[in-house]
């Protein structure tokens, strides 16, 4: 069995030089081919249930379907829950065996985020999870506008909070389908002078590969969410399989038909993040 917490592969992360891939789970085929590319590339992966995950399929059979992936797999897999916005949700995440949990307090005044995260914080290590929160807010494409991390306030957070790791707002955004125009570098050189917590971006998809490789070699970035990328590459796997067979109505087969793709886009994202070949 290789469940992890977050704090169990970000250290080493955070240590040698690279970023762990947080890909965003919709269902079991594509949870699936995400852990397969991690054995592929001898990487620790970290599978997340966010929002709409959660909406479609409930917390006890999530946290058994990642378990489950987790005992067979021969790299780290850390079961995390994505943008949790209550104590209730981290907790009811927590009992259905989740490793991590994150908190989102961003939309929240600074104190009440701090308490909320700190109050997560404390029930997920009481358990021997790990916990992330977010300052500053991240927005989404063609939605809300994000509101950067301010340092001070991150410096705050970090310390008053207890947190494994701390998700950051310097240009990256939700959604994205392709990469933006950059990171506000400046602000998250002085987020990491006055911090010194695993940091993590949200909306990796808006980052593009160059730049993740650099981030993940150059700065305390241990952390990168993925998933429209590997939705798209879904998509058009999922497109390409029913136009060579119209016929076909089979679901598994339909299905079965993404995962080689997706395999690939995912094992190419671990690639951009300098995680291969990270576990021997």
């Amino acid at each position: 069995m290789t469940l992890a917490t977050l704090a169990q592969v970000l250290q080493p992360a955070l240590r040698d030089g690279y970023a762990v891939p947080g890909l965003v789970c919709l269902g079991w085929e594509d949870m699936r081919a995400y852990v397969a590319a991690a054995e592929a590339e001898r990487a620790p992966v970290i599978l997340q249930a966010g929002p709409g995950c959660r909406a479609h399929t409930p917390l006890a059979v999530l946290g058994a379907m990642f378990r489950h992936l987790a005992e067979a797999a021969s790299v780290p897999v850390v079961a995390h829950l994505d943008h949790g916005y209550t104590a209730q949700d981290c907790r009811a995440a927590l009992e259905a065996g989740f490793t991590s949990v994150m908190v989102d307090g961003s939309s929240l005044p600074l104190q009440a985020n701090i308490d909320l995260t700190a109050l997560v914080a404390e029930m997920a290590h009481a358990q021997g999870a790990s916990c992330e929160g977010e300052i500053g807010f991240v927005g989404y494409a063609g939605g809300a506008e994000s509101r950067g991390t301010d340092p001070e306030e991150a410096a705050r957070f970090a310390r008053e909070t207890g947190i494994d790791a701390m998700a950051i707002s310097v240009g990256n955004v939700h959604l994205q389908q392709a990469p933006g125009m950059g990171l506000d570098l400046a602000r998250l050189r002085a987020i990491e002078a006055l911090t010194s917590v695993p940091l993590v971006l949200h909306g990796g998809s808006g980052i593009s590969s160059a730049e993740r490789s650099a981030l993940a070699q150059g700065s305390r970035i241990a952390k990168v969410n993925i998933g429209t990328e590997l939705r798209l590459a879904f998509g058009r796997a999922l497109r390409e399989g029913l136009m060579r067979d119209p016929d076909q109505f089979d679901r598994l087969a339909i299905l079965k038909a993404t995962e080689a793709p997706v395999t690939e886009a995912a094992r190419a994202a671990i690639r951009s993040l300098g995680a291969s070949g990270r576990v021997r």
